[in-house]
């Protein structure tokens, strides 16, 4: 039996961890860097090209249009059209009902959906998303506004600072993804945005009862209770024609969201639903003469494109502090929506797209349509799905839809003024309750109740308080999340399977096989200060555990094995947590073993003297096999030396 174990050491011998393995500080510092900010390398291959062509790659790099331009055909082109001008059927009707649900005027709903598809078709990576604004970041950022300058007493001002605000959206935007600080996005959670979403689709919802029964006066609070108390103290401004059109509108546009669902291929007339009833809304409201009849009309529309604005930007000391913050909480949730749209229509195309790209494209249009009277726009997720759908081959087709806002600004807008604000109401509805994801709060629930408590937090803060309450709650709670998950680590027990060459937790397998005399630990997560307190009184209990059990069965506890595979990095107070350890087993007559090391691990344990001079190099093996053998090697040497004594 001893030639056996003195084998199995040898053996293990020839499989050492590599001790020796140094990386020079500039280069450590620098690795860390790349894999931060840098983790998808966008730059690789290009040290081996001549400097022309590396100038040009990243020309491309940055500017995408000149990748795919090039190859552009007119088999391309003919699905492109067709995908523009379906998403121009919808961009009118949305622009004209996001602009009216920020309390702007309607024109610049159709202004914000000109210049920045241009851009975003140069600078944008993404083939599927369709650039416009959306519902929940014009509400977001009419809250915000209108708690210092209510759009009422001073829509001059009012307006100036939704364009101050798109353009530090711009800037914020730009600088993410300049410094590819894309991380910061990450924090909204997909559980946060799930929550958010329905809150903001159901508050949405809610105050488009103003259109609905055709009130001129309302609150300008987001949550429910204002909501409620506004519609009933006004209810003397409700008008029974309004109502009985938004109906009308309503089951419409439901039917004709039901027929997509029943056969995909009609997904078109989803798609011009909102169009039409524009158009019908307007020629009826014209000809019964609805604005004096209890129909309001959105009214006036200037004919023209886009003037510039860059000289109303508002920087003054007053206003600043309150663009900023519009600026940034719409940009950050733009951010998030537009990215997770276009990676989710990448992906059934199997194709790629940088987020970091997307996030200096969305920043460079919102910039340039801040200096263009448009206020923030991203990539919204209807008017990208019915991109999707309706075969956009390209960001071409943004260029397209671009276009027939451009022909509309200068030939058709006038004749939407006769457009009846519950027919924008309607549209408003209708694309609200799809984002009500009841089915993903379901499964979220199933699946992970913390993750249903952080989507809850958001959804209950934005009906209940305000948007920014909700966002906030809910990012925070996610945080705490992170932030429990590094300070209390999960570690277990590991026991043998499949004859001793294969070690599994206990917990999840219960047919696996203590080794005697000897606990194996597996720890997953970095060492830090965070955890280092938690780790020791872990591991030291699960060794009074298993001495109590040793000694039940009659025997001693000679061998705690450390699995590090997990362990991705360790700082100084980690450190200092493994040499108590030592000490506290020494004590008791148990040796410690540690497997597995990674690189980055195992440098600074031999910088520090650990692996040297505390636990010796002999005692750090590959493998958990090599451990437990040299453990049983160990303490059979020990038993025979007694047994001479004796």
């Amino acid at each position: 039996m001893g030639t056996a174990a003195g084998d199995g050491l040898v053996a293990a011998a020839e499989h050492k961890v590599n001790l020796s393995a140094r990386r020079p500080f500039v280069e450590a510092v620098r690795t860390g860097l790349a894999e931060t900010f840098f983790p998808d390398d966008p730059f690789r291959g290009f040290g081996s090209r001549p400097p022309a062509a590396r100038a040009w790659g990243a020309l491309k790099y940055f500017v995408p249009a000149l990748e795919w331009a090039p190859r552009y055909t007119l088999d391309k082109f003919k699905y492109d059209l067709l995908a523009g001008v379906t998403i121009a059927s919808l961009a009118i009707p949305q622009g004209i009902s996001y602009a009216k649900l920020a309390n702007l005027p309607p024109i610049i709903g159709l202004y914000s959906s000109f210049v920045p598809p241009l851009l975003y078709a140069v600078f944008g990576s993404s083939n599927n998303l369709a650039v416009g604004t959306v519902a929940a970041a014009s509400l977001l950022l009419a809250s915000i506004i209108e708690e210092e300058v209510p759009p009422e007493d001073n829509p001059q001002l009012y307006l100036q600072l939704f364009y101050t605000a798109a353009f530090f959206t711009g800037v914020i935007q730009t600088a993410l993804g300049v410094f590819r600080l894309g991380l910061i996005v990450d924090f909204l959670s997909r559980s946060t945005i799930t929550g958010f979403m329905g809150g903001t689709a159901a508050i949405i919802i809610m105050q488009q009862l103003k259109g609905m029964l055709g009130m001129k006066h309302f609150t300008p609070k987001t949550d429910l209770i204002s909501v409620i108390h506004s519609i009933f103290q006004y209810r003397h401004e409700w008008k029974w024609q309004s109502a009985v059109l938004g109906i009308c509108f309503l089951l419409f546009l439901l039917s004709s969201k039901h027929l997509r669902k029943k056969k995909p291929n009609l997904f078109w007339v989803s798609a011009i639903a909102p169009f039409m009833v524009v158009i019908i809304g307007g020629i009826f409201a014209f000809l019964v003469k609805g604005n004096e009849h209890g129909i309001p009309i959105v009214g006036d529309l200037k004919k023209g494109i886009n003037p510039l604005s860059i000289s109303q930007l508002t920087f003054t000391d007053k206003h600043v502090n309150l663009a900023v913050k519009a600026g940034f909480f719409s940009g950050i949730l733009a951010l998030a929506e537009g990215i997770a749209v276009g990676r989710s229509l990448a992906l059934i195309k199997n194709e790629q797209i940088d987020g970091n790209k997307e996030m200096i494209a969305f920043g460079i249009m919102n910039i340039a349509g801040s200096f263009t009277s448009c206020y923030l726009t991203t990539g919204p997720f209807s008017k990208s799905a019915v991109n999707f759908h309706a075969g956009c081959r390209t960001p071409m087709s943004n260029v397209v839809m671009s276009v027939c806002i451009m022909l509309v600004l200068l030939f058709l807008a006038p004749l939407f003024k006769y457009t009846p604000l519950v027919a924008l109401s309607a549209i408003i509805v209708v694309a609200m309750i799809g984002l009500i994801k009841v089915k993903e709060f379901c499964h979220l629930y199933r699946v992970d109740k913390f993750d249903f408590c952080i989507c809850m937090v958001a959804f209950i803060g934005v009906v209940f308080f305000t948007m920014v309450i909700g966002l906030g709650a809910s990012v925070g709670l996610s945080v705490i999340r992170a932030l429990l998950h590094v300070a209390r680590p999960n570690t277990c027990k590991l026991g043998s399977i499949a004859g001793g060459d294969v070690f599994r937790d206990v917990r999840h397998y219960p047919h696996a096989r203590n080794i005697p005399n000897v606990l194996i630990l597996q720890l997953g997560s970095p060492i830090y200060f965070v955890n280092a307190g938690y780790l020791r009184e872990r591991i030291l209990r699960w060794v009074e555990e298993e001495e109590n059990a040793c000694k039940i069965d009659g025997q001693d506890l000679q061998c705690v094995v450390l699995d590090l595979g997990g362990v991705s990095s360790i700082d100084n107070t980690g450190i200092g947590m493994l040499v108590e350890v030592h000490k506290n087993l020494d004590r008791r007559g148990i040796r410690i073993a540690l497997t597995n090391p990674r690189l980055g691990v195992t440098e600074k344990l031999m910088l520090s003297g650990y692996i040297k001079d505390t636990i010796g190099e002999e005692w750090v093996f590959l493998t958990v096999k090599d451990a437990i053998t040299a453990c049983r090697y160990a303490l059979q040497r020990s038993r025979s030396k007694d047994d001479g004594e004796v």
